[in-house]
Parts: structure tokens; C-alpha cells; sequence
């Protein structure tokens, strides 16, 4: 069992462990401003270990997106990973 999300201050992200459909887990990362820009409307003030836990689901899909194109742990989830592409 991995350890349980938190927020690491020297990084300003939020660490946590996703269950891959190989039965293992893999390590990640989301900053403090992503999680606020994409699921807070730009305003800080939310815990982000909650905000992470709020959209864990969503948050989880993109680390396994991630993986399956080839990126190697730790995961480090970018705002591009968790919002649709404009279309113009």
C-alpha cells in the first residue's frame, strides 16, 4: 500500500502514488499553482492535497496517459496533461 497523498513544501506539489494495470505503483507529482489554475479558477487559498483529492480521479487518468507514452517515474503532471486541447 502506498503512502497517502501530501503536500511537500520545498517543491510546492502534491505527492501521490497511482496504481498501474501492470498491479504496481508508480510516483507523482502536481504543483500547488496547477491544481489551483485548473481546478480552483486561478484563486489560491485551497488546500492543494484536497483539491488533489477532489479530482483524484482525473488527476490519476493523466499519470496513466503519461505513462503509456513512455514517461518514467516520478511523474510530474503539467497543467497541458489535464486540460483538453483549443480548438479553434
Amino acid at each position: 500500500m502506498p503512502p497517502e497523498p501530501f503536500f511537500h513544501e520545498d517543491s510546492g506539489a502534491v505527492r501521490f502514488w497511482v496504481l498501474t494495470a501492470a498491479s504496481t505503483y508508480v510516483g507523482a507529482t502536481i504543483g500547488r499553482n496547477t491544481l489551483f489554475y485548473v481546478y480552483a479558477g486561478g484563486r489560491a487559498g485551497s488546500e492543494p492535497v484536497s483539491l488533489y483529492l477532489q479530482h483524484r480521479r482525473e488527476i490519476d487518468d493523466a499519470v496513466l496517459r503519461r505513462c503509456a507514452s513512455g514517461s518514467i517515474e516520478p511523474v510530474m503532471l503539467r497543467e497541458a496533461d489535464l486540460t483538453p486541447p483549443r480548438r479553434y
